[in-house]
């Protein structure tokens, strides 16, 4: 049979250059040369409202008073440098910093946007937060560490009616908040049009023009798990510096006008640096995608991706699972997709083997070709860009070269291969956090990310790297073997296509390896139960239980000892949830945090106290 070809498609690098440290200590990095980038991002903003004022930058559908959505509203370069002066104008007035950021608690939306903007435009820091922080959060715990950690000056959100009960719980009556719509019970609030009319004077071009590689741009906070969340600085030098890195290994970006339509949420660095920054640093449009990958606004991604064509395409493996299928009898929406796009994207979790089958079957049989799914390596302290696959020959798990300018330190730990990073996209440590950062870098000043990772192939470094988990999820069986999380999950993920979302591995200090399955939407077709019936009838169900029977009985046909024998499965019915972060905003599985708040669960599947625990026969 012949496989169909891909839709061209350059990779910038291709060729490593490995050196040897002490021992158990190798050094790699790309063999390419990163090319000079600018000391600022609004230097891009400004260079592309001269040169293409009337052009799209970002665009967000019209919300409906019934909640719908209408026609898209769009926001030129020239209107978003405009807004930056002003809304940078009024920071300045106000006297924000660094030390009294701006923080935003709601989701990605065009006024979000342009605070943003106005923010980079006066050197005044913000952070874009987690919205479940303030929307789902019963305590607002992490939300009141955010608050303490960052001191904000000015404290933003889109609704007032959505985000009071939050801001009255965390935010002091000295910090000023602003809110597109209504106001805050009992509390002064600016309208962000009242922000947005103030008149820009010199002093705003003065404050840019002051600003340079070093200014704090934004803070990012990691997800947390067993401890809290940190925020991350990130400086204009790391933002330009990975734009710049992401062209050189992804040519695509600078090839033709980037198009996106994006879902991912801005107070995370997939969405907030990787994609957001990309359209300002090449001049591109951003359709703000008010969809999700999750049952109830899966729809309106799709809505959207069938009427605007992008030329790449970045998502978390559920959201393409979901195209993916939805693609297999939506004829408009492979027409639009596929018509002009160069390149998916994914990062975030594994992206199981019939996903990837599924996205080329209708790729070749819509344009005859398929498109390269391209992924990488990369954290909130990387910028996140730092490790790019090096051909359209991609597998689950591969990795790929270091992006130009980053150095990988690979250190041999305990049967593993941690990865190191050092870069002028490596962030400077963590805000107010003094002994947090000393410990994240070791002596050479590399940044030690806790991923560990293999050679594709031993025998050519050009191939590049591939991941092989956390090395803080692996842990130990009583019998002192070590149990190698990250490929163990992949092949039960596998194993399991497509009725399994993400699992988490059981058994620490025990004898035997378990795992708790968190299913996909997928599994009620399978029961063949009727949709009003709950998940925990649908996991009862015998269709269900003889699949995962078989998945089980499967892996254990191929495992090859105690550390990668599953001896027994349990079906969870409730999914994951950021609160607990369980799960992070891009959908990855936090092992820990997962493990943590269902100990009773861990407890009750090694001592057999689960209905249905299932094992291998």
């Amino acid at each position: 049979m012949t496989v169909a070809k891909y839709r061209p498609l350059t990779f910038g690098v291709t060729r490593a250059v490995l050196r040897d440290g002490e021992t158990g200590v190798h050094y790699l990095r790309a063999d390419n040369e990163l090319p000079p980038y600018p000391g600022r991002l609004t230097d891009r903003l400004v260079h592309w409202a001269k040169e293409r004022p009337e052009q799209t930058l970002f665009a967000r559908r019209v919300k409906n008073a019934d909640g719908s959505t209408g026609d898209w509203r769009h926001i030129s370069f020239a209107q978003a440098l405009d807004a930056a002066r002003r809304i940078g104008q009024g920071l300045l007035n106000r006297g924000l910093s660094a030390e009294r950021p701006v923080l935003i608690l709601s989701e990605n939306d065009l006024e979000h946007a342009l605070l943003a903007l106005g923010c980079l435009y006066a050197g005044v820091a913000y952070c874009p937060t987690s919205p479940p922080y303030s929307l789902i959060s019963q305590d607002f715990d992490k939300l009141h560490h955010v608050v303490k950690t960052l001191t904000p000056g000015m404290v933003f959100a889109s609704d007032a009616n959505r985000y009071a009960r939050a801001m009255l719980a965390t935010v002091g009556d000295d910090v000023e908040l602003v809110t597109t719509e209504g106001t805050v019970p009992g509390r002064a609030t600016t309208s962000f049009a009242a922000l947005l009319a103030t008149e820009p004077t010199p002093a705003v071009d003065a404050a840019m023009a002051a600003t340079g590689p070093d200014t704090i741009a934004k803070f990012l906070f990691t997800s947390g798990s067993t401890k809290m969340p940190k925020a991350v600085i990130n400086t204009q030098r790391m933002w330009c510096a990975n734009q710049q890195q992401m062209a050189a290994s992804m040519p695509v970006l600078a090839e033709e006008p980037l198009v996106l339509v994006d879902w991912l949420p801005w107070n995370h660095t997939f969405g907030g640096n990787h994609n957001f920054g990309m359209v300002v640093y090449h001049g591109g449009t951003l359709y703000i995608d008010d969809g999700k990958p999750t049952p109830a606004l899966m729809h309106e991604t799709l809505r959207n991706l069938r009427e605007i064509a992008p030329t790449v395409y970045f998502n978390v493996p559920t959201g393409f699972d979901a195209i993916a299928s939805a693609m297999k009898t939506d004829e408009l929406l492979r027409k639009t997709l596929l018509s002009r796009v160069r390149m998916f994207f994914y990062a975030g979790a594994a992206l199981a083997q019939p996903i990837w089958d599924s996205l080329f079957e209708s790729a070749e049989r819509e344009v005859g070709e398929r498109i390269v799914m391209g992924t990488g390596l990369g954290m909130t302290e990387s910028g996140p860009f730092g490790i790019f696959v090096t051909s359209p020959d991609v597998r689950a798990g591969d990795l790929g070269l270091p992006t130009p300018g980053m150095e990988l330190k690979l250190v041999d730990t305990d049967g593993k291969t941690e990865v190191r990073y050092r870069g002028p996209n490596i962030t400077p440590g963590y805000w107010r956090q003094p002994e947090e950062t000393r410990d994240a870098f070791d002596e050479e000043g590399f940044f030690k990310t806790g991923d560990a990772v293999k050679w594709i192939d031993e025998t050519d470094i050009h191939l590049g790297l591939k991941f092989d988990g956390r090395i803080a999820e692996d842990f130990k069986l009583a019998t002192g073997t070590f149990v190698s999380v990250g490929p163990l999950r992949a092949k039960i993920i596998a194993a399991g296509a497509p009725f399994i979302q993400d699992v988490v591995l059981t058994g620490i200090n025990l004898k035997e390896v378990g795992a708790m399955v968190f299913p996909t939407a997928a599994v009620r077709k399978l029961s063949g139960l009727p949709a009003e019936a709950s998940m925990h009838e649908v996991l009862e169900h015998p269709a269900v239980l003889s699949h995962f029977q078989t998945v089980v009985n499967d892996l254990a046909g191929a495992a090859t000892g105690s550390a990668n024998r599953i001896a027994r499965l349990c079906l969870l019915a409730d999914a994951p949830t950021i609160d607990r972060g369980e799960i992070t905003d891009k959908g990855s599985i936090n092992q820990r945090a997962v493990l943590a708040h269902r100990a009773d669960t861990v407890a009750k599947l090694h001592a057999d106290e689960l209905h249905h625990i299932l094992r291998p026969r």
